[in-house]
């Protein structure tokens, strides 16, 4: 059978498909994304063969298209394991523990801020974060009487920013397997759009709590502090498993290894300091860890992590390549690149439409990993083609796709923290600064080339890219 080319209307049937799908099958019904985009996939695949294509050259694009994502999915099934790691030793709970004491009563909304990022930043989940220490800090707001949507703002923002960062997040390892860069890559360069966003949030807040009047001066959750205080034994060392995880990124190391390196020394510390049995360690490693503290909220933050944990977004992400490798190989990904390279002349037009088509994709799905997959598939060809390095693409689809979701009402990230908070999104979403202010300055960057990285190898899974 002989291809032919796809023409523009056949070309663009698919991601008009696949948005159908996911607005009214995931936003309406909450159908489980996997078969979403795996029935998107397979009218892809109805599509090539009517183009021509057969089924070998379709499983080619697929395996094509998983291949390049595979050294990235397994430095996330690492993160996974290096999670329930560092909770066997106690590393992310002393790591809380000092986060939360610097709480201050005079500056609550920029110390809520800030301690929501250090507890997101060392546990990788915004949702966690808010369902914990959020609850935590939205009841001390309540008992101080200042208003809400502000703090729940802070909170919000905060969660968030260290959600981006962190080298747990599901979503912070997606976008460089979404864009072919590498984590902590990925990570450095996200600093120029983050760090500014945030700061500017940073000093709102300080400006607005300085202007506050409170009731009361007791801000301390204490029950929190002091079931962590009882249930682990905190010490210095348990400093060394994200120490060496610095190094290694310093030193511009392999990531898996030094992972691996990095878990190994957590679960030897977890032995000596929190008396925990080494089969069962193993095993949290795999299957991830269960917290029985005896405080609910406590164990809800710190029942997590384990391979298994992350089977979630690599499932997700499979499915997601499945649907990119179809229409890659029938040519339909190169007609709709050609048709917006009319528009991406460039490199402020190429990250302005990068972040346009992330947000529409929030909008319409409600998703953080669609609106970092789908935008990132189709611009990495013309983000390449500039020359312009993987990381600039990955850092653009976070900034504008992970972080706007909570801002989006019929999201369930949004409905988790509305609901978890006791606040609307249409009444925190003026508060949560670092939101929305991070894809600003990135597409300032992107028409002034302030902070745009050149692409310095072909590989740019590999660190130093």
């Amino acid at each position: 059978m002989t291809k032919k080319k796809p023409g523009i209307v056949l070309a663009f049937l698919p991601l008009i498909i696949i948005s159908i799908l996911l607005l009214v099958g995931y936003g309406l019904y909450r159908i489980k994304v996997d078969i979403l985009l795996v029935l998107a996939a397979l009218f892809a695949g109805l599509m090539a063969w009517f183009l021509g294509n057969s089924w070998q050259d379709m499983q080619d694009g697929i395996i094509s298209s998983i291949r390049k994502a595979l050294p990235a999915m397994l430095i996330v099934l690492t993160v996974g394991l290096l999670i329930g790691s560092w909770l066997v030793s106690g590393t992310i709970q002393m790591m809380i523990y000092y986060g939360i004491k610097m709480i201050s009563p005079r500056f609550f909304l920029v110390t809520t801020c800030i301690v929501s990022s250090v507890v997101s930043l060392v546990t990788g989940t915004s949702w966690g974060t808010v369902g914990t220490v959020g609850i935590a800090l939205i009841g001390v707001a309540q008992g101080l009487e200042l208003p809400l949507p502000i703090v729940a703002g802070a909170i919000i923002s905060g969660a968030y920013f260290g959600d981006k960062l962190s080298p747990f997040s599901d979503t912070t390892n997606l976008a460089p397997i979404s864009a072919g860069s590498n984590l902590f890559d990925h990570i450095r360069h996200m600093l120029w759009t983050t760090l500014p966003a945030w700061t500017i949030g940073l000093i709102i807040y300080t400006i607005l709590g300085l202007n506050l009047s409170a009731g009361s001066q007791t801000v301390m959750p204490i029950e929190l502090l002091e079931t962590l205080n009882e249930n682990f034994n905190f010490n210095i060392l348990l400093l060394l498993p994200p120490a060496m995880i610095i190094f290694f990124s310093m030193r511009k190391f392999p990531t898996i290894p030094g992972m691996l390196y990095s878990a190994i020394t957590a679960v030897l510390l977890g032995i000596i300091l929190q008396g925990a049995e080494l089969v069962e360690s193993l095993n949290i490693l795999v299957n991830g860890y269960t917290a029985d503290t005896g405080l609910p909220a406590v164990d809800k933050l710190l029942s997590r992590g384990g391979m298994i944990s992350m089977m979630d977004v690599t499932l997700i992400a499979f499915c997601a390549f499945a649907f990119a490798g179809i229409i890659q190989a029938a040519g339909m990904l190169d007609v709709i690149l050609e048709s917006i390279s009319r528009f991406t002349r460039t490199v402020g037009s190429l990250v302005l439409s990068t972040v346009i088509s992330c947000i529409a994709v929030a909008i319409m799905t409600g998703s953080s990993f669609l609106s970092i997959i789908i935008p990132a598939e189709l611009f990495s060809k013309l983000f390449r083609e500039k020359d312009l390095a993987a990381k600039n693409l990955s850092r653009t689809v976070e900034d504008s796709g992970t972080v706007i979701v909570p801002l989006i009402p019929w999201s369930m990230a949004a409905i988790f923290m509305s609901g978890t908070l006791g606040v609307s999104a249409g009444e925190y979403l003026p508060w949560a600064f670092m939101n929305y202010l991070g894809f600003l300055f990135a597409i300032f960057y992107g028409f002034t080339g302030i902070g745009i990285a050149p692409r310095v190898r072909d590989d740019e899974t590999q660190p130093g890219s």
